[in-house]
């Protein structure tokens, strides 16, 4: 199965991203300025239209130009492991032209700085999760806007984890233990995993180092920036899984091919940013762009951080 879902671009809506997503036997390789993927009949991608590519089977091989003009054009490419959880992320290297100027002002970013960000972020994140419950029709989002409005900066208090706390269990049951094998954990991983490759791709677009993070500073993380910035959008993963999850059986644990392309396809919804309204992979570039600029100078709380609004993915006209 191939699928290339598209989605506009933030800077030019009449040309379109695409994620690639290859579920069968296939063989990639480069002609010139596109790619091909060679199956039973044969697909052809410009490069130039690519954002994501997921390799979601175990025959599936690839050329070195394939490789190359995927750090060439910015594209994020994806490996799956034996669980066919995303266990892999194939990014650019440091294609900004400023990227060491960048990379200083990341390491002398100031603590009051890092904590005034982090909040941001956070009260993002929990106000949406709150919009996640409503959405979903669900109880407890009243509590969650408390919790927000309670967030200092670096969030001392963990309001971050108090709304956790609060909210898995409210979306998704009682019994609901992130740490356990079910359909609902693979699919957030899964959502979660691609959420976080395609942040990175934007941050090292925008010249930074996804190792050195805000808040998150493991020595053994390579994306600790990624894991900073996801946060205010995890919850578009989370009320596209309570969804779904609806209609999916008790018993089913492994994902399939058409439950993790609506996962990648979750890049196409629209979110709203205070420039308006747009999909996820342009709200991700408008918000690592605004995080560049907080580097820069700008006060943290000039973020520019996504408001869910539901799952329509975005229209694309067509000439």
């Amino acid at each position: 199965m191939f699928s290339a879902i598209a989605s506009p671009r933030a800077a030019r809506p009449d040309v379109v991203w695409r994620s690639v997503v290859v579920s069968n036997p296939a063989k990639l390789r480069r002609d010139h300025f596109s790619l091909i993927v060679e199956q039973v009949e044969c697909a052809r991608v410009p490069f130039e239209d690519i954002a994501v590519i997921v390799l979601n089977h175990r025959e599936i091989t690839l050329t070195h130009p394939v490789l190359s003009a995927c750090g060439e054009y910015g594209i994020s490419l994806f490996s799956t492991g034996d669980n066919h959880q995303p266990n892999g992320v194939f990014t650019a290297f440091l294609p900004h032209t400023r990227a060491t100027r960048i990379l200083r002002l990341q390491l002398a970013v100031s603590r009051p700085t890092a904590k005034r960000a982090w909040a941001e972020m956070v009260r993002a994140k929990i106000a949406n999760q709150a919009r996640c419950l409503r959405l979903a029709d669900m109880n407890g989002f009243e509590r969650l806007a408390s919790l927000q409005r309670r967030v200092r900066s670096g969030d001392p208090e963990g309001m971050e984890a108090l709304a956790a706390a609060h909210y898995f269990p409210n979306l998704f049951g009682p019994g609901f233990d992130r740490h356990q094998a079910s359909w609902t954990n693979a699919s957030l991983n899964y959502g979660y995993a691609v959420l976080r490759g395609a942040i990175t791709r934007g941050i090292v677009a925008h010249g930074m180092l996804p190792s050195i993070g805000l808040f998150h500073a493991s020595e053994q993380n390579a994306f600790n920036l990624a894991d900073d910035l996801i946060e205010p959008f995890r919850p578009i993963v989370d009320l596209h899984v309570a969804t779904e999850a609806q209609t999916i059986s008790t018993e089913a644990m492994n994902l399939t091919s058409r439950d993790k392309i609506g996962l990648v396809g979750l890049l196409n919804v629209d979110v709203r940013m205070p420039t308006g309204e747009m999909t996820v992979l342009s709200a991700i570039e408008f918000a690592t762009e605004s995080l560049k600029r907080v580097l820069e100078g700008e006060a943290p709380d000039t973020l520019q951080l996504p408001t869910l609004i539901g799952l329509r993915h975005h229209p694309i006209e067509r000439t």
